[in-house]
């Protein structure tokens, strides 16, 4: 079920002319079938828009730039693909066009372990790039749950459990090269730690969502694995005294690595779905990194502040396959959680505020949520202020889909006036335009408008997101 959210979706007919090019240039990797069109043209979110007109798989960067190329030639929009892992309706074709999929530049082009960078393709997968890294030494940490592509998580500003400790990817991506709209190649960033040189191209282009360049090689940081790795959970009476918890271990200076908040929904799904037998009331799952000694002392500290704030049922996960076992469950909790009501969809919504504020707009959800009579279940990222709701619809009942919508609107507004954010991850895409004038108000979006008629003035990278129009 996609739900019919109304969005204005107008797609003129695909130039003969492109099309024929197209299929001369790239031969059986530029298809018109509906099957493969349909795969690129849907994601978790609640629009109902039309697939692409055509699907294109590019496997270099000059194949990238030949597509973008004629696409400006005949002003018909192309929209960057890597896994389709996006929430937020951002690869869907609003105004139809050319799906450009770069998941076979899937290429790890250098690893520098001695100046702790990598530099790959887009098409290059979080889990495919740590399974090359160990054998260094190193990981990268940049973790959104899904094995997203590392050019979607550029695009799309991402982050995930290891986001309190290592950053998001604004933070790990020193360097880019995109298209640009006219379909010329863009060099931004160095492997160089900083830079005084110019306007942060790179920084622009993180976060847009392809709709400034379509990302053809990231040069990013990397770590070394720790030298010890321990994993805890801990229950809690309350959401309140989890994340007071939370803020508490950050605020002391604990430089844990994760610290997920998952409710008692969220634990009941995945005790289903993963055959867990965890406590079923809300829990903090925590993970420290760094020496023997070091995560001793971390987890030692951890445990008193819990106890604190009325923790219990702390355990420990010391070896690689338990932890596996606890972060697998955590990753599985949005499909766990849609067991919850079997046949149901999810809206999903994410908000960040300053983490002082979080259990307020949380529990002040809550209520809303469980007034309104829908099922639900949250998962956070607590540690640094943001947190995932998902109301669970049932397909057949487009009221439900209303109620969560109104939901979800009002959870963000909430955020706003705390001094947060409409999305701390999941980006704007389509389903948050409306809220980020709110946020960022008219004299901020007015320039975003700019940036994008200067960058792109035909309108064919990705039209339709962050803004209309």
């Amino acid at each position: 079920m996609n739900a019919p959210t109304p969005v204005e979706a107008v797609a003129l007919p695909l130039p003969q002319g492109l099309l024929a090019a197209l299929q001369a240039e790239f031969g059986m990797r530029c298809s018109t079938a509906l099957s493969v069109r349909e795969q690129h043209g849907r994601d978790e979110s609640v629009f109902d828009v039309p697939p692409p007109q055509a699907v294109v798989f590019a496997e270099s960067e000059a194949e990238v730039a030949r597509v973008v190329a004629l696409c400006a030639e005949h002003r018909v929009p192309v929209i960057p693909y890597g896994a389709g892992s996006s929430l937020e309706g951002h690869l869907l074709a609003v105004r139809g066009g050319v799906s450009l999929d770069v998941s076979r530049m899937n290429q790890i082009l250098r690893i520098d372990a001695e100046d702790l960078t990598v530099t790959v393709q887009p098409g290059v997968t979080r889990k495919a790039l740590n399974e090359a890294l160990k054998h260094e030494g190193l990981f990268f940490p940049i973790d959104p749950g899904a094995d997203a592509s590392l050019g979607g998580m550029a695009a799309t500003r991402a982050s995930g459990t290891n986001a309190v400790r290592y950053g998001t990817m604004r933070e790990n991506v020193l360097g880019l090269r995109f298209v640009s709209a006219a379909g010329e190649v863009v060099r931004s960033g160095s492997r160089a730690k900083k830079s005084s040189a110019g306007y942060d191209l790179t920084r622009l282009v993180i976060g847009s969502e392809g709709t400034l360049g379509v990302i053809t090689e990231l040069t990013v940081r990397i770590h070394p694995l720790p030298e010890a790795v321990s994993a805890a959970v801990c229950s809690f009476p309350s959401i309140d005294a989890a994340v007071r918890t939370a803020m508490q271990i950050i605020q002391i200076g604990v430089p844990i690595a994760r610290c997920e908040l998952l409710d008692v929904n969220a634990i009941k799904a995945v005790n289903a779905h993963d055959k867990l037998g965890l406590k079923e009331v809300p829990m903090l799952l925590m993970e420290f990194h760094g020496s023997e000694a070091g995560v001793a002392e971390q987890a030692t500290t951890v445990q008193e502040v819990a106890a604190d704030q009325g923790g219990e049922a702390f355990e420990w996960a010391t070896t690689p396959e338990a932890r596996t076992r606890l972060w697998t469950a955590r990753h599985h909790a949005y499909f766990a959680g849609l067991q919850l009501r079997p046949g149901c969809r999810a809206v999903t919504t994410d908000t960040c505020v300053p983490i002082s504020r979080l259990a307020e707009n949380i529990n002040a959800s809550i209520a809303e949520v469980e007034a309104a009579g829908l099922p639900y279940f949250i998962v956070g990222h607590v540690g640094d202020g943001n947190f995932h709701m998902a109301y669970l619809l049932d397909p057949g009942r487009p009221e439900e889909l209303a109620t969560a919508e109104r939901l979800s609107a009002q959870m963000v507004a909430r955020a706003i006036a705390l001094d947060g954010t409409c999305t701390g991850e999941h980006g704007i895409g389509l389903h948050k335009q409306r809220f980020l004038l709110d946020e960022t108000g008219e004299e901020a979006v007015a320039v975003m408008r700019a940036v994008k008629q200067a960058l792109d003035p035909l309108g064919i990278l990705n039209p339709g997101k962050v803004f209309s129009g």
